[in-house]
């Protein structure tokens, strides 16, 4: 069994910021950005492999993500399966900027928490609070098996 690094833990939150930067793209270009969502989470999420607890920001009537439908209609509300979605990786993000607070790796799992921000059409910057879980697949990868989003509180 492979054991996961913090390097790769850092890769995935790349390519994960890429992903989103990039549906958001392909969607103000016209282009087909479901497919674009749909390779996001096939790239980066563990659906395939078994369950994944992902608890999205944006999200009060649905709030939990346990399939791909699910996943893809909360980034970019296409296939109608939670009505409440607007899309949130089609919102124009330009950016997104990980400040992790640590990145705890055990065995083949590894789990990271901090802030992540996301940069909006306007240059202004959107932070949110998260918890990511990973664990590499049989491909020595590593996959999302734990995203939970949430707004920081206002006190």
């Amino acid at each position: 069994m492979s054991e996961i690094t913090k390097d790769q833990v850092l890769a995935a939150q790349q390519a994960w910021g890429e992903g989103i930067v990039h549906i958001a793209t392909t969607h103000k270009n016209g282009g087909d950005f479901e497919q674009a969502a749909r390779d996001h989470i096939n790239n980066l999420y563990s659906y395939e492999s078994g369950p994944v607890l992902f608890k999205p920001t944006l999200a009060a009537k649905v709030q939990f993500r346990g399939t791909f439908d699910e996943a893809l209609s909360y980034f970019v509300a296409t296939n109608g399966v939670c009505p409440e979605d607007g899309g949130f990786a089609i919102k124009g993000w330009t950016a997104v900027r990980w400040e992790n607070h640590n990145v705890y790796t055990n065995g083949n799992t590894a789990m990271a928490m901090g802030n992540y921000f996301f940069t909006n059409p306007e240059g202004e910057e959107v932070k949110v609070e998260y918890t990511f879980g990973y664990a590499l697949n049989g491909a020595g990868n590593a996959k999302i098996v734990l995203h939970h989003s949430s707004v920081p509180y206002a006190g």
